[in-house]
C-alpha cells in the first residue's frame, strides 16, 4: 500500500497550517490498527489537508492513496475515508460560480475542478463497496455514488437492487437518501425517482424506511407527497416509538433481511444523457478544523472528529431510531414553505412522549419561525409547555427558542414566568471569561414587556458585576421597569472610570436611556466628563445618547454639550449636537456641526448627521440640496437616511418615496427603516408603487431577513415589526402627511 508516497514532494506543497510534509504520516495513520490513531489522522485530514472544504495541491496528491485505502478490506473505518473522498470530490462549480471567480481565486477553483475530476474518475470503486462486509462502508458508499458517479441511471439501478437485500436499517436509509440526491442533482430523473419513492412510502416494511422515502419525496418531488402527509408522518412516528429499542438492526447477514425494499422494475429506467447542473445544496457537513499548537503538531486527544462522534452518541443515547431526527429535519426542509403542514407536524412532535423527539421539535420550531411567517400561537404554547419538563436540555432548548420570539412568545408568557419563579438561582449566568448575562428565560419574558421579569433584573443589578444585557432588557420592558431607575443610577455612580469603564457603564447607560430617566443626568455627566482614553469614544457616545433621551430634564448638561459641539468633524460632535438639540432646542448652535458632519469621509458619520438633521425638521430646510445630492450615493443605508431627512426637513414626498423604494429593492435589510418613514408620512395612496411594495411584503410567507446558513438574534422581531409597519402604513394610522 502507498506505493510511491515517498516520491511525492510533499514539502513543496502546503495545507491550511503550512508545509504538507506531515501528510504521509496522516495517510498512514488512516490505515493504522489503532482506533485512536485512525481518528487522529482523519481529524488531521479534515483540519489541515481539507480544511473547511478547501482543496490544496496536497489534497489532490492524496486522492490516489485515499482510493487505495477504501478498497483494502484490511483497513478499518474505511467509511470515514469514503466520506472524505466524497467531500473532496463533491464540489461543483456552476456557470454562475465560474463567472464570479477573480484572479486570486483561479488556482483554488482549478484545484476544486481537478479534485472533482480525479475522484469522479475513480468513483466506479464505490459500486463494489455498496455490498462491502463493513456496514460503515456500505453506509457511506451510496451517497458517494450519488454525488460523484457520472452515470446516475446506473447508480439508481444499483440503489434499487440493493435495497431489498440490505440487512442494516441505517444503510437502507442511506440508499433512499442517495436516490433523493441523484434526483436533486439530475432533475430529469426527479419524477421517475419520485414515483419509486412514493411506492416505497406506501409499501416498505419498516416505518423508518417509509419516513425516509417521504423525506426524500419532499426534497426532490414534492408533488408526490400524500395530501395527508402530516397524519401519515405522525402515524409513522407512533409506530417507530412502539418498536423495540434495537428494532433498527436488521441482523448481520443479507439472508435474514425481510423484503422491505421495492425492487427496480425491468425496463423502467430512462436512457443515460448528459448530466444537468447539480443542485446548490451542500453535499456534506462542513469539515471541522482541528486544534493546532504549531505547524505539524496536531492536538491528538481529544480530536474534534471524536468529539463530534461523542456528541452524536450522547444525542442518540436511548433512542430506538436515532436517525429519526435527521429524517424529520430533511422532511421539514423539503416541505419548505408549506408552513401549515410543518406547524401541524411539529405540534404533533411536541406532544410526543419521547423527550428527545420533543427536543428536536423545539429546535426545529425555532428554525421554522425564524425563516417563515405564519400563525404560531399553538406551536409557541407547546414549546412553552416544555419549560417545566424535568429534562434540563428540553427546558433550555425551549427557553432559547422563546428568547428569539419577542412578542410572538406571548402564548408562553405564563410558562416563562413560572420557570423564572421556580429557579431564582438561574436568573444570571456567569462564565469562565467575560461578563455575566441574563438567562434566556429572563430575556424572553422581558422582551414580551412582562413586568414579571423585573425582580430578576433588580436582582441582577445587585450583583458585584452587572449582567451585560440588563440595559437591553430594561428597554423592552419600558414603563414596567421604571422602578429600576434608582438602582441603575446608583450603580452608574459607583463605576470606576478606568479602562474597564465602558463594559461596566454601558448596560447601565442603556437602561437609563430606555427609561428616559432625566434624574440621572448628574451621574451621566460624570461619566461623560471622566471617560478614559480606552474605549472613551464609545463611552461618551453612550452618555450623549442618554442625555439626548432625557431631553429638557438634562438641562444642566447644556454647557458641556456646547463645549463638545465646538469641535466639529468628530463623531462626538455629531452626537453632542443631536443631544444639545434634544435638551435645549437650539437649532442655530447645532446646524453648522451637522452640516459639516454631512460632508465627512466616513459613511457612518454622514448617516449620523443626516439622522440628526431630520430631527430638526423645517429648522434644517437649508440642507435640503445637500441631502438631495446624497440620494444617488452608492451606500443604500446612507441614501435611506438622507431621503428620510429630506422629507423631514422639506416635506418633499415624491423624491423621498422614489429613493426609499429603490433602496427597498436593493437591500432587504433597510425595509424596516423605510416602512417607518412611509408610516409617518400618512396613508399610502391606493394603487401607488409604495402600496404595491407594502402589499407584496405582506403576502410573502418568507421572512424578509431570512438567511440560509445563518441568522441574527433579532431577526424575528425585526420582521414582525416590518409587517406591523406595512399594515399601519396602508391603513394610514401613522403621523404626518403626504403633502
Amino acid at each position: 500500500m502507498f506505493s510511491g508516497i515517498d516520491e511525492v514532494d510533499w514539502a513543496s506543497m502546503e495545507h491550511a497550517y503550512g508545509p504538507a510534509d506531515d501528510v504521509p504520516e496522516l495517510l498512514r495513520g488512516l490505515a493504522s490498527a489503532d482506533p485512536a490513531e485512525r481518528e487522529a489522522a482523519l481529524d488531521g485530514m479534515y483540519g489541515a489537508v481539507h480544511h473547511q472544504g478547501d482543496v490544496y495541491a496536497c489534497t489532490l496528491a492524496c486522492i490516489p492513496f485515499l482510493f487505495e485505502l477504501v478498497v483494502d478490506p484490511g483497513v478499518q473505518d474505511r467509511g470515514g475515508v469514503v466520506e472524505l473522498l466524497t467531500s473532496i470530490g463533491g464540489f461543483d462549480l456552476d456557470e454562475d460560480d465560474e463567472a464570479e471567480i477573480d484572479e486570486d481565486e483561479i488556482e483554488g477553483a482549478a484545484n476544486y475542478a481537478m479534485a472533482a475530476a480525479a475522484v469522479t474518475a475513480g468513483a466506479g470503486v464505490f459500486f463494489e463497496l455498496i455490498a462491502d462486509e463493513d456496514p460503515g462502508v456500505r453506509l457511506a458508499a451510496p451517497l458517494a455514488l450519488a454525488t460523484l458517479h457520472r452515470h446516475p441511471v446506473r447508480v439508481l439501478a444499483l440503489l434499487r437492487e440493493r435495497l431489498p437485500v440490505e440487512p442494516d436499517e441505517e444503510v437502507r436509509l442511506a440508499l433512499v437518501e442517495a436516490a433523493g440526491r441523484v434526483a436533486l442533482r439530475h432533475r430529469p430523473l426527479a419524477e421517475r425517482v419520485g414515483k419509486w419513492l412514493g411506492l416505497l412510502a406506501e409499501r416498505a416494511d419498516s416505518p423508518g424506511l417509509r419516513l425516509a422515502a417521504l423525506a426524500q419525496l419532499a426534497r426532490c418531488w414534492p408533488d408526490g407527497l400524500p395530501g395527508d402527509v402530516v397524519p401519515v408522518v405522525s402515524g409513522l412516528l407512533r409506530e417507530m416509538r412502539s418498536m423495540p429499542e434495537e428494532s433498527g438492526d436488521r441482523g448481520d447477514g443479507a439472508e435474514h433481511a425481510p423484503p422491505g425494499g421495492i425492487a427496480a422494475q425491468e425496463g423502467d429506467e430512462p436512457e443515460p444523457g448528459p448530466d444537468p447542473a447539480p443542485d446548490a445544496e451542500p453535499m456534506d457537513p462542513e469539515p471541522v478544523p482541528s486544534a493546532e499548537t504549531g505547524r505539524g503538531e496536531q492536538v491528538v486527544t481529544p480530536t474534534l472528529v471524536g468529539q463530534l462522534r461523542s456528541l452524536s452518541a450522547q444525542e442518540s443515547t436511548g433512542r430506538g431510531a436515532p436517525w429519526a431526527a435527521d429524517l424529520l429535519r430533511t422532511l421539514h426542509v423539503g416541505l419548505d414553505d408549506r408552513v401549515g403542514d410543518r406547524t401541524a407536524l411539529l405540534a404533533d412532535q411536541l406532544r410526543s412522549p419521547d423527550r428527545r423527539q420533543r427536543i428536536d421539535a423545539v429546535r426545529m420550531s425555532g428554525g421554522l419561525i425564524r425563516a417563515w411567517r405564519g400563525p404560531y400561537e399553538e406551536l409557541v404554547a407547546l414549546v412553552g409547555e416544555q419549560l417545566s419538563d424535568p429534562e434540563p436540555r428540553l427546558g433550555e432548548a425551549a427557553s432559547h427558542v422563546l428568547e428569539e420570539l419577542f412578542g410572538l412568545a406571548a402564548p408562553a408568557a405564563d410558562a416563562l414566568a413560572a420557570r423564572l419563579a421556580a429557579d431564582p438561582g438561574s436568573w444570571v449566568k456567569t462564565w469562565a471569561s467575560g461578563p455575566p448575562g441574563l438567562c434566556s428565560t429572563v430575556k424572553a419574558l422581558a422582551r414580551l414587556g412582562d413586568a414579571r421579569a423585573v425582580p430578576a433584573l433588580a436582582a441582577a443589578l445587585e450583583l458585584p458585576q452587572v449582567a451585560h444585557d440588563v440595559g437591553f432588557a430594561v428597554g423592552h420592558l419600558g414603563a414596567a421597569a421604571r422602578p429600576l431607575a434608582g438602582a441603575l443610577r446608583r450603580r452608574l455612580a459607583e463605576v470606576e472610570l478606568d479602562e474597564g469603564a465602558y463594559d461596566r457603564a454601558s448596560p447601565l447607560l442603556a437602561g437609563l436611556t430606555a427609561l428616559r430617566a432625566g434624574e440621572a443626568a448628574p451621574e451621566v455627566l460624570r461619566v461623560l466628563r471622566g471617560a478614559p482614553e480606552y474605549r472613551g469614544e464609545w463611552l461618551r457616545t453612550a452618555a450623549l445618547r442618554a442625555l439626548g433621551a432625557f431631553g429638557p430634564a438634562a438641562r444642566e448638561a447644556v454647557p458641556e454639550l456646547r463645549a463638545l459641539v465646538r469641535h466639529p468633524g468628530t463623531a462626538s460632535a455629531t452626537e453632542a449636537a443631536e443631544a444639545l438639540w434634544a435638551v435645549s432646542g437650539d437649532a442655530d448652535a447645532v446646524l453648522p456641526v451637522l452640516i459639516e458632519g454631512l460632508q465627512s469621509d466616513q459613511v457612518h458619520d454622514r448617516r449620523a448627521a443626516a439622522v440628526a438633521l431630520g430631527t430638526l425638521g423645517p429648522r434644517a430646510a437649508v440642507v435640503a440640496p445637500r441631502l438631495r445630492g446624497l440620494l444617488a450615493h452608492e451606500e443604500p443605508w446612507l441614501r435611506v437616511d438622507a431621503a428620510i431627512a429630506l422629507w423631514e426637513v422639506s416635506g418633499r414626498t415624491r423624491e423621498t418615496v422614489a429613493a426609499l423604494l429603490s433602496a427597498w429593492e436593493q437591500n432587504r435589510h433597510v425595509r424596516v427603516r423605510v416602512a417607518e418613514c412611509l408610516t409617518r408620512m400618512g396613508p399610502v395612496p391606493e394603487g401607488s408603487a409604495a402600496a404595491h411594495v407594502l402589499r407584496s411584503e405582506l403576502v410573502s410567507v418568507r421572512r424578509h431577513n431570512a438567511m440560509d446558513g445563518g441568522y441574527g438574534s433579532h431577526d424575528i422581531h425585526e420582521d414582525e415589526k416590518l409587517l406591523a409597519l406595512c399594515r399601519q402604513a396602508l391603513r394610514g394610522t401613522g403621523k404626518g402627511s403626504t403633502s
